[in-house]
């Protein structure tokens, strides 16, 4: 998997650890990986945005400069499902080398945190996140097809924290 080890079958998003409310039509994230290489050495990466369109070639526009404190990224993913999301991440808080929080608005709303500690073989990386649809296309196939919604989010996820330690490590 290119370096990167999923913490736990509960952290790689199965079970209560990522759970899909589908009556709140919340996804809620909690996963954890490692990655081959210390936290400072990490967020050196991570800072390096103007390389995400790079790195993620599913990731269809991105606008952002910094990973700074109070910037804003304006973001179309495309999952390998019909339909693109997008939404702006507003950096409410970047403490590197170990943490960034914000806040995300546009077709999904709600909150992410990225959390990095050191590990025995280099970084453990948390993603803590609450997301829902916020516009009625994604609402609607939240509601008719919930599984398929929720892998489209984990195929993301997944692929994000895949493709940049292939890449980007």
């Amino acid at each position: 998997m290119g370096g990167i080890v999923p913490r736990s079958r509960a952290s790689a998003g199965h079970g209560p650890a990522s759970r899909w409310n589908m009556v709140g039509m919340l996804v809620r994230t909690d996963r954890r990986f490692d990655l081959p290489v210390p936290p400072a050495a990490l967020w050196v990466h991570l800072a390096q945005v103007e390389r995400y369109p790079q790195w993620w070639p599913w990731l269809r526009r991105f606008n952002g400069r910094a990973l700074a404190a109070e910037e804003e990224w304006a973001c179309t993913v495309q999952p390998p499902l019909p339909y693109s999301v997008s939404f702006t991440v507003h950096l409410d808080r970047v403490e590197a080398p170990v943490r960034a929080a914000a806040h995300v608005h546009g077709d999904i709303e709600g909150w992410a945190e990225l959390s990095v500690e050191p590990a025995s073989d280099g970084s453990q990386v948390r993603l803590v996140s609450a997301l829902a649809p916020s516009n009625g296309h994604l609402r609607l196939a939240t509601r008719l097809a919930g599984p398929v919604v929720r892998f489209g989010h984990d195929w993301v996820v997944g692929t994000a924290v895949r493709q940049f330690a292939a890449r980007a490590l």
